[in-house]
């Protein structure tokens, strides 16, 4: 069994209830955000899920040089901030490089990691050092034995606060899969393991210019997910995915998200 991560009332692993976190991939403006993180709110509180909202400021590893990378640094933890104090609810934040973890570190509870720069060193030490929980999404070129040597360099730091992700494994080209043992395995590695359930159905830069999808799987994966036991379910949630300005093919539907989270708890 894992170790259970606290985060405020939340408790994360161990024979704790699954926990969500969602949100939208990037942070479009300020007013779907916070529509979103109210909704995604009253959802989850009919439920009992406990919730941590997501959203990025930046986007730093778009497709396209044209692709909308977010409001930036400053903007984004303000609108963030914001949210964080009207709902109540904890926050989790990606960072791309280790000059933005300070500023990061003082607006979100979970700072999580990239799954293409979930080995860089540099990065996952100062995520390590500000003692917030890391959450480390695994590389779609790792395997999840791999993550050992990722959780070790975190543990260096004196921080054991982690959390790990899976979010699919490189399968050719443009394609994921998923392999659920490598749920297991990461459990055995001692921390609470996340299953991120939208971007395990991305086609990387499956359209070209940008990465497509196939939403119609996240429900079944999920479910699968939490059944071999993880502990946290990741989604990206959007009010009209078709119109999204990042990650719209592989993001849930808002109003969809409540028979999701019905049918991974039956």
């Amino acid at each position: 069994m894992s170790k259970e991560i606290k985060l405020g009332g939340i408790k994360i692993g161990g024979k704790n209830r699954m926990v969500l976190i969602a949100g939208p991939c990037v942070i479009e403006n300020e007013k779907m955000v916070f529509e979103l993180a109210g909704e995604i709110k009253k959802i989850t509180a009919r439920l009992g899920v406990p919730f941590i909202f997501k959203a990025s400021y930046d986007k730093a590893n778009r497709t396209s040089i044209k692709s909308f990378r977010g409001p930036g640094l400053k903007k984004g933890l303000e609108i963030l901030s914001r949210v964080k104090k009207k709902y109540r609810v904890p926050l989790l934040i990606d960072v791309h490089c280790t000059k933005d973890v300070f500023s990061v570190s003082r607006v979100a509870d979970i700072i999580q990691i990239p799954a293409f720069l979930c080995r860089q060193t540099d990065l996952l030490l100062a995520a390590a050092r500000t003692k917030k929980v890391v959450n480390i999404k695994k590389g779609q070129f790792l395997s999840p034995y791999d993550m050992k040597n990722v959780v070790e360099k975190v543990e260096s730091a004196g921080n054991n606060n982690i959390l790990l992700t899976e979010r699919g494994t490189f399968f050719g080209y443009n394609n994921l899969v998923v392999d659920m043992r490598s749920i297991i395995v990461m459990k055995a590695l001692g921390y609470p393991v996340v299953f991120d359930a939208t971007h395990s159905v991305q086609l990387p830069g499956g359209l070209g210019h940008q990465t497509g999808g196939q939403r119609e799987f996240i429900v079944p994966l999920a479910k699968a997910a939490i059944a071999v036991g993880a502990s946290a379910l990741f989604t990206e949630v959007h009010p009209e995915p078709k119109k999204a300005l990042s990650d719209g093919p592989n993001s849930i539907k808002l109003s969809k998200l409540k028979n999701l989270l019905y049918e991974v708890l039956k």
